[in-house]
């Protein structure tokens, strides 16, 4: 690639380039560049949301360019204070280095573990002693940290905020310093901790990193960002029948933020597909396999996109029942029961007022009918078997006995 064809593949799905000229200035020097970004283990799983910023550290990979995994050990036990609206409670050093140990397992799924440094930021903040600390401290004022938006709300709230987490842009921007880093990359959320690196790197006389941030991805909802407490979430160990349906139902328009974000296709590759739907030659939905397949091609393997795709359309396509559709035998009675019970006994609902209301919505069907009736009944008397469907992805077959 050329220096300006590099710089648009690195720049693909950004918001934050600060500053592109410099990344330029520094590719040109034909020498690897040292790119880190930062995690602070506090959950053990790995969702696509996560992956956003994993994915812009192997297009650096590709390139050439030495890419940091750095593990925030030392940072984890204050806690990242970004968007929180009280402090947050500090990890356990062995609840850090167990979540560590299960991100290391599942970034190498995206990054290739042969040119993949990883580093946990300890190593160095850990050696600084409280000397160190209160020299880095007066690299930066007071004022400079209540800048950021998440300090400020609280303090005009008169919300408590411990003097640690005052410390957290410091010890991060710190990691930058003892790694010499040409580029720090993180979410949007994240800008002012990137911004403090490059300030801290001119304080102790080095040439200031270059920021880039990736946006956050939103979930399956298609409105809040992807969180695993939401709810919204695609975890990248989930079995590739479940990943190929949750792409399945994100909206067309969210479809194209995940190909920038969630595959390594080029702008212009991603532009051709986009001008094929909108021209009519290529259906949304094929668009959306395509995108399913190339998304588990990363986590799983090519064979099992495309089990999960034939499974995919012989439910959905062809509304049958899946291949490993869960069985399940309830109590025989003598008398018919309410159709909505029985789908809570199935663990198909979890109440009967939410099974009531799929119902009412026409979302149920029992071998293949559909039911309306919220007050619907069924035969369970012993030997009686049905499939039933709840919604677009939820089966059981239900034996009364």
């Amino acid at each position: 690639m050329t220096l300006d064809e590099q710089l648009d593949f690195l720049g693909k799905g950004t918001v934050d380039f600060i500053e592109r000229k410099d990344l330029k200035t520094k590719l040109g020097r034909g020498k690897p560049l040292t790119i880190k970004v930062g995690f602070d283990p506090t959950a053990p799983d790995i969702h696509l949301g996560h992956t956003v910023v994993i994915r812009k550290m192997k297009h650096f990979q590709q390139l050439g360019h030495r890419v940091i995994f750095l593990i925030g050990d030392f940072t984890g036990l204050i806690g990242d204070p970004t968007g929180k609206k009280a402090t947050r409670p500090a990890l356990s050093k062995e609840e850090v280095l167990e979540n560590a140990e299960t991100y290391k397992q599942q970034v190498f799924k995206i990054l290739d573990p042969k040119t993949t440094e990883i580093r946990f930021n300890s190593e160095w903040l850990g050696a600084l002693g409280a000397e160190g600390m209160v020299r880095l401290a007066a690299k930066y004022t007071l004022a400079r940290i209540l800048e950021r938006d998440d300090f400020r709300k609280r303090f005009d709230a008169h919300q408590p905020i411990a003097i640690h987490e005052l410390l957290y842009p410091l010890a991060q921007g710190y990691d930058s310093v003892a790694l010499k880093c040409d580029v720090e990359m993180g979410g949007t959320d994240q800008l002012f901790n990137l911004l403090v690196g490059r300030d801290l790197m001119r304080e102790y006389g080095l040439e200031p990193q270059v920021v880039i941030t990736m946006p956050l991805l939103e979930g399956l909802d298609g409105i809040e960002k992807m969180s695993k407490s939401l709810g919204n979430y695609i975890g990248i160990n989930e079995d590739p029948g479940s990943i190929f349906g949750k792409v399945m139902s994100i909206s067309d328009d969210l479809m194209w933020k995940y190909y920038t974000l969630c595959t390594d296709l080029t702008p212009a590759a991603i532009a051709e597909k986009r001008a094929a739907v909108e021209s009519g030659s290529l259906h949304p939905m094929e668009a959306k396999r395509e995108l399913a397949k190339s998304i588990i091609r990363d986590f799983h393997d090519a064979e099992a996109a495309e089990a999960a795709e034939a499974e995919f359309r012989r439910v959905f396509s062809e509304k049958q029942a899946p291949a490993d559709i869960e069985e399940r035998t309830l109590p025989a009675t003598a008398e018919p029961q309410l159709l909505s019970k029985i789908i809570v006994q199935a663990g198909l609902s979890e109440s009967n007022k939410d099974a009531q209301r799929v119902i009412a919505q026409g979302g149920v069907l029992v071998d293949d009918a559909k039911v309306s009736d919220p007050r619907a009944t069924l035969d369970a008397s012993s030997g009686k078997s049905y499939v039933l469907k709840v919604g677009k992805r939820r089966f059981a077959k239900i034996t009364f006995g």
